[in-house]
């Protein structure tokens, strides 16, 4: 017998053209000698005897099929060293742009409800203009200290506004938005406007001295009464119950108007404190 990497065969012919037997003992022919090396046969002469073996890289190769849905039939017992194929992340391949991540819900029906696939078709592509109606109120900025200033110094401006989320109804679908401020836009009603990415923040809370420069203060250079306000600009994400998915673009919600008392300060040097002489000027 022998053995290599390739199916090694030995043909044994059981007769030849012309006398049968003649060389393998047919019948009578068959010696004593052919009969031990196991060479007799009752062979007719239409017959071929392939005899031989193989032997097995232990190297399995691998499949040009995808079997990543593949699962082991019962009883089944997994050989040394094998181990199951990853499952195939079916959202992260597809959630890339809006027309994907209607593929990704519709992944997510059961694929026998065929009233299901037909109302996820039904979803048309959503803009931001969509989410409009469901965007937070605008803020209402503050100025410290207590909404007025002084000409020459800075005037401190605040807005709050932080992340919010809305359940509602989207194309007859339920469906959670989220809008999370991106922008703030200051208009402080002298005709000077900041875009900042922060609402701002009290002096105390900054650690700083009255009367600073911050990133969202404003300096007036005359006495007098002015309406500021802040627009807050979200950008916004909705979820049908498979995840979060970003909308381009951008909803602004305006603020409310808010009166703003620019005052002047004059100094003068006085011999005595406003306890000691309170007739002095400036007391």
């Amino acid at each position: 017998m022998l053995t290599s990497t390739t199916v090694a065969a030995t043909l044994l012919l059981t007769a030849v053209w012309g006398a049968p037997g003649a060389l393998t003992g047919v019948g009578s022919h068959c010696s004593k000698e052919l009969e031990v090396l196991g060479l007799c046969s009752t062979n007719t002469g239409t017959e071929i005897v392939i005899d031989g073996s193989k032997s097995t890289d232990p190297d399995r190769g691998t499949s040009p099929i995808d079997n990543s849905d593949w699962t082991p039939p019962p009883g089944w017992t997994p050989p040394p060293g094998w181990t199951p194929p990853p499952p195939r992340d079916e959202f992260g391949e597809c959630r890339m742009d809006w027309d994907s991540y209607r593929l990704c819900f519709n992944a997510a029906q059961d694929p026998d409800d065929e009233e299901a696939q037909e109302e996820i078709a039904a979803i048309p592509a959503i803009t931001i203009s969509d989410l409009a109606r469901f965007a937070p109120d605008g803020s209402v900025v503050a100025a410290e200290p207590d909404n007025v200033g002084v000409v020459g110094l800075p005037t401190n401006f605040m807005a709050a506004a932080s992340t919010h989320t809305v359940d509602a109804d989207l194309f007859g679908f339920p469906v959670s938005v989220r809008f999370t401020p991106s922008a703030f836009d200051f208009a402080f009603g002298d005709g000077h406007a900041a875009i900042t990415t922060t609402g701002g923040a009290t002096w105390a809370a900054l650690d700083q001295a009255q009367f600073t420069p911050t990133d969202t203060s404003h300096t007036y250079s005359e006495r007098g009464t002015y309406t500021a306000n802040v627009d807050v600009r979200y950008t916004a994400e909705v979820d049908f119950g498979i995840g979060w998915l970003p909308i381009t673009g951008e909803v602004t919600s305006p603020g409310a108007p808010q009166e703003i008392r620019i005052f002047e300060a004059h100094t003068a040097l006085v011999a005595h404190t406003c306890e000691q002489a309170p007739s002095s000027p400036g007391c």
